[in-house]
């Protein structure tokens, strides 16, 4: 009888310490914006995720003047509807007790994310490619993937060197990095322009670690969440990060990846302006801190010429044939079919029946007009996408 009664408190015992050990994707330490956010994002395609709240609740930072989109931006209209005031983004009237309630709320109501409140971790290590965690209750957390939230701490016991790690860099055309960035729109010193690269997140000597410098930054949280969720997902290593498919997330989830601020996320056409505006086929125009794509504006000949060219071998030739200075309608059409090998008659059908309800332009289609910036972008993403075209981890273009 001894026997069996040693025999089930052994299973017994083994069962509970099995439930004591959590076994997440995504790990995040933080109460911080940065931690939340990723913690929302990272949850999102079916990837779990625990987010470890040492000191009670959320203890989030007012928002500031930034580009809202993505998970900032959601949060700000759940602020704003629960306290009933305008749903414009701007002058929202901040208050922490309420970011609580609305953050509690948000967070209890996804499916594959657990919040852990009042808890501390007590030890801190690697296990194999990914983490082991002690908590002060008696858990163990073994995740796949850590976001290190800028924790000092949490960095000497783990001996990772945060000394080089980036943040914020301002928009330059000149440099071909913003092409992989994750993140848009920080208001550094009254200015938007800023952007934030896949590679800033990552750190080469560590594996499956993501590291936020900012952690007041719900933009750079989402983008880490998204970074960390795919490598959970797809039991890759960090480094395996696939840029294309982890910008494509953001931009399902409503993220600037590049800070146009006179185009927003309710615009009908932002999703295909921000696809075909992180490659630099169409260039925006930088006025006092803010950049604009002026998706009105006609295209000429010489607005597309290079860029087009850099991407697709084809095109030059369609160029060297194509005398105008502008681009109208037909020309564009003429292009998208010749450089993606496109039938030109039911193209140019499929357009026009698309004009006004898929698209959701306000103008006519008359293929004699001149082609709008806002007009080419859309059709190039549907037809011929530039975003699909391979780039390296510099931006350069990869043929």
């Amino acid at each position: 009888m001894k026997k069996y009664l040693f025999l089930f408190s052994a299973f017994f015992l083994a069962l509970q310490l099995k439930a004591q050990t959590l076994k997440p994707d995504v790990f995040i330490v933080g109460n911080n914006n940065a931690a939340v956010a990723a913690a929302i994002q990272a949850a999102q395609p079916n990837v779990k995720t625990v987010l470890l709240l040492q000191s009670g609740g959320f203890d989030i930072a007012p928002v500031g003047n930034d580009l809202h989109s993505g998970v900032q931006e959601t949060f700000i209209k759940k602020m704003k509807a629960y306290e009933n005031q305008n749903d414009s983004l701007a002058a929202l009237k901040f208050d922490k007790h309420i970011a609580n309630i609305v953050l509690s709320k948000w967070t209890d109501s996804i499916k594959n994310l657990t919040v852990i409140k009042n808890v501390l971790w007590i030890k801190a290590d690697r296990a194999g490619k990914g983490w082991v965690f002690k908590l002060s209750d008696g858990k163990t957390v073994r995740p796949e993937v850590l976001i290190n939230i800028a924790d000092q701490k949490l960095n000497a016991a783990l001996k990772i060197a945060a000394t080089g790690a980036t943040s914020w860099a301002k928009f330059d055309y000149q440099n071909s990095i913003y092409k992989t960035n994750v993140a848009a729109g920080k208001n550094i010193d009254g200015s938007t322009n800023t952007t934030l690269s896949l590679y800033q997140l990552l750190m080469p000597a560590q594996e499956n670690l993501v590291y936020v410098s900012d952690a007041s930054s719900m933009l750079m949280g989402q983008s880490a969440g998204a970074v960390a969720a795919y490598a959970g997902f797809f039991n890759l290593k960090t480094s395996e990060s696939n840029l294309k498919r982890i910008q494509g997330e953001l931009i399902a989830f409503n993220m600037n990846l590049i800070p146009f601020a006179d185009v927003g996320t309710k615009d009908s056409n932002w999703k295909a302006i921000q696809m075909v505006g992180i490659t630099g086929m169409l260039k925006a125009e930088e006025i006092n801190g803010k950049l604009l794509f002026n998706a009105e504006k006609l295209v000429s000949t010489a607005d597309i010429r290079e860029p087009m060219s850099a991407h697709y071998y084809k095109a030059q030739i369609w160029f060297d044939d194509h005398k105008s200075e502008v681009i109208t309608i037909e020309d564009a059409l003429s292009m998208i079919c010749y450089v993606g090998n496109k039938a030109p008659e039911s193209t140019r059908k499929e357009v026009e029946k698309k004009w006004k309800t898929t698209y959701g332009f306000v103008t006519d289609f008359n293929p004699e007009r001149q082609v709008s910036k806002r007009e080419l972008v859309v059709m190039l993403q549907d037809y011929m996408p530039p975003f699909n075209v391979t780039i390296d981890k510099t931006g350069k273009i990869l043929r």
